[in-house]
């Protein structure tokens, strides 16, 4: 097994034994393989569902390394990330991603990535999951405006 991934699965194993979250772990290498972070799952603790494991190890390494950018770096994770995780990690700008489980193990279990995945593959117009509506658009378009006359850092 590799070393990464063994540390991510540690992780998850302890932590999901002490009932802090579910079976997900996940580590983040810098490109001269040194690990910046290893996380698990802590929504059950933290009574956060944004907990995810993946996330959880992104704001750990940016933490340590003092940038949003983690271009250059690989993420180990025990399951291949949710919608949620997939969109921190290309916000982060990781670029490599090893993952052990498949969607369809989570949900094997009870976990709903599958669900998911569905929602936005039916261009999330399934009412019953979730209604989204544009409201005052005007107004928030005027907000970016300023942002940008301001010059400030697109990330």
């Amino acid at each position: 097994m590799n070393e990464i991934m063994r540390a991510a699965l540690e992780r998850a194993r302890q932590t999901m034994t002490a009932n802090i979250g579910g079976p997900f772990g996940a580590a983040i290498i810098d490109e001269k393989g040194e690990v910046l972070a290893v996380a698990s799952n802590s929504v059950l603790h933290d009574n956060d569902p944004t907990a995810h494991a993946e996330v959880n190890a992104i704001r750990a390494a940016c933490k340590k390394i003092g940038s949003y950018d983690l271009s250059g770096c690989t993420l180990y994770t025990t399951a291949y990330p949710c919608p949620m995780c997939l969109s921190a990690i290309i916000w982060a700008n990781i670029k490599q991603v090893y993952f052990g489980c498949r969607p369809a193990d989570a949900e094997a279990i009870g976990f709903r990535d599958d669900f998911i995945y569905r929602f936005i593959e039916n261009k999330c117009c399934d009412k019953d999951v979730m209604q989204i509506v544009e409201l005052d658009r005007e107004d928030c378009l005027q907000l970016f405006k300023e942002y940008q006359t301001q010059g400030k850092i697109i990330y």
